[in-house]
């Protein structure tokens, strides 16, 4: 039996025929990620669970995945082939992020290979969507100072403690990686150690947080003397944050991760559905307007440049030729570039962006909301002003800012305002 790869061009052949016989035409839960209610978010889970089961029997779940784990055992190239071919195709895309990426590709780097083995299959034919659990309600974009923290007990095992806040999805997924406090007595940075966790357990509470948006995706997780065995430990006891480091790449990645299932070519899943700037233009009585003119020119620029900045950074360091930090410039770029495409798209929109009517068919409303939520871009998933100091540091060599808690024991780090 041969092991030659099958080459990028007939492995695209062979993807176009399947994905046109047996995908539909995009959903709209795939562009806005957004259901009316929780019944039809379920049914939009369930949907997604037999998509990723559907991949995986015809032999296209996991491209770049070991075989050994299910996957296909095939590079980068072959991923980008299916991704461009999926374009205006339904999709699994609940599992794109966080799941595949950065849930999945950590797992895939660190974990051992009975926790491999357990999940990783699961996870290409659908049976588990995961979640990252890294964010603290005190924590703010400080992810080593985290204080949800983690104790053995005399049987081996971990006793969890603390709350995490903003993740994605809990309320229905399946599993979570937890990055958790094992070792004050230590510098923050190295007393952090990573496990794996069901989230539907005793001693685990789930609260849905609603948005500006009026959805309530996000959630926080209340742990209370949740028991971890030992074997759902990743790496080492207290060398969490070497994991981290990798996991926070991974989650900057996002949908470029060579390891997500994405169409490209198609709007990045999160919020509502982008209106044509040409359209909003002409709505608005502004299409001869040389100043917005520029405005729609600005837009599709930066549409283009996006694209093709994260295309490039994702190929580098897939290749191993770039830093992988350089993934920082595409979040910095990403935060800002999306912020700045909502504000044109409500400046071209006029007065109706600001104020619709919910019975009227129009894109005035997806103006409006994504003016109005336009720094998430910026926030989640590590804030823009975390990423430039990355940049400046890892990948520009420029010196660390002075920090007072350098080599100080993390239980002697001053945490809150002085008292007295």
């Amino acid at each position: 039996m041969s092991d030659e790869i099958e080459s990028v061009e007939d492995f695209r052949t062979r993807a176009r025929a399947w994905i046109k016989a047996n995908l539909g035409p995009v959903q709209g839960w795939d562009l806005s990620q957004h259901c009316e209610d929780d019944d039809e978010e379920r049914e939009a889970v369930a949907r997604d669970r037999a998509l990723q089961r559907k991949l995986f029997d015809a032999g296209f779940a996991g491209i770049c995945f070991p075989k050994e784990y299910g996957g296909q055992g095939l590079t980068p190239d072959h991923n980008r082939a299916f991704n461009e071919e999926l374009a205006g195709h339904e999709y699994a895309s609940r599992f794109a992020v966080p799941t595949f990426s950065p849930c999945a590709s950590t797992l895939l780097e660190f974990g051992t290979a009975e926790q491999k083995a357990a999940h990783l299959p699961a996870i290409l034919k659908g049976d588990e969507v995961w979640v990252q659990l890294l964010s603290e309600p005190g924590g703010g974009s400080d992810v080593a100072g985290i204080t949800t923290g983690a104790v053995r007990n005399d049987k081996g095992d971990w006793i969890l403690n603390g709350s995490k806040v903003w993740t994605s999805r809990a309320w229905w997924a399946d599993w979570g990686l937890i990055l958790v406090r094992t070792n004050w007595d230590v510098p923050k940075h190295t007393g952090m150690s990573v496990f794996i966790m069901p989230l539907h357990q005793p001693g685990v509470e789930i609260h849905r947080i609603e948005r500006l948006n009026g959805e309530s995706e996000a959630c926080q997780e209340f742990f209370t003397d949740v028991r971890i065995p030992d074997s759902d430990r990743m790496g080492e006891v207290d060398a969490g944050w070497t994991i981290g480091q990798r996991w926070m790449y991974h989650e900057r990645l996002g949908h470029n991760s060579p390891y997500v299932c994405h169409p490209i070519g198609q709007r990045k899943a999160g919020g509502p559905a982008e209106p044509s700037t040409v359209a909003l233009a002409r709505r608005s009585g502004r299409i001869d307007d040389p100043a917005a003119r520029e405005l729609i020119g600005e837009h599709r620029a930066l549409g283009i440049v996006t694209q093709q900045l994260s295309h490039r950074i994702a190929s580098a360091a897939a290749s191993g030729k770039g830093n992988t930090d350089m993934s920082s410039i595409d979040r910095v770029f990403r935060g800002v570039a999306s912020a700045r495409r909502a504000t044109i798209a409500f400046e071209l929109a006029g007065a109706t962006a600001s104020v619709w009517d919910e019975d009227e068919e129009g894109a005035t409303e997806a103006v409006g909301m994504n003016f109005l939520m336009r720094q998430v871009g910026s926030i989640g998933g590590g804030t823009t002003e975390i990423s430039r100091n990355v940049v400046a540091e890892r990948v520009l060599g420029m010196p660390r800012e002075t920090s007072g808690d350098k080599g100080v024991a993390f239980r002697d780090i001053q945490r809150g305002p002085k008292r007295g």
